[in-house]
């Protein structure tokens, strides 16, 4: 399986923009910029972004898969992944998620999430440190 996007720029770094595509179409030159990225003066989104949505979309059927495997089924899992970046480096990813899942306790959860952190592919190919928590709701 190949999964593919593309990006074009016209511009100079500061004043340039570009716009995104992905493979599927749910982006459509979808517009980026310097101002997207660093000052959020316009619409659009950013690498950031974007990394942080695949990351909550990956860690969350991660989760979403053990607890299949457990003969679980989520009512609802909700993940905000946030991207952490200081200069011009990404230092972490910080992973919150809740979950409505019956017949599961805290722990179990908690334990379930932990290894889905480790674990999900987007978690897997970066070298930065990645924490979560996880609230399990009644």
């Amino acid at each position: 399986m190949k999964r593919t996007a593309k990006a074009h720029w016209s511009g100079n770094l500061k004043e340039g923009k570009g716009d995104i595509t992905t493979q599927s179409g749910i982006l459509n030159h979808t517009n980026y910029s310097f101002k997207t990225r660093f000052v959020g003066e316009e619409t659009g989104t950013n690498p950031e972004e974007l990394l942080a949505a695949a990351h909550a979309g990956c860690f969350t059927m991660a989760v979403s898969a053990a607890l299949t495997e457990k003969g679980l089924t989520a009512q609802a899992l909700d993940t905000e992944a946030t991207v952490q970046m200081e200069g011009l480096s990404i230092t972490s990813v910080h992973l919150y998620i809740t979950g409505q899942v019956d017949g599961l306790s805290a722990a179990d959860f908690e334990s379930i999430t932990k290894d889905a952190e480790k674990n999900c592919l987007i978690s897997k190919v970066l070298s930065i440190p990645i924490n979560s928590e996880a609230y399990l709701l009644v």
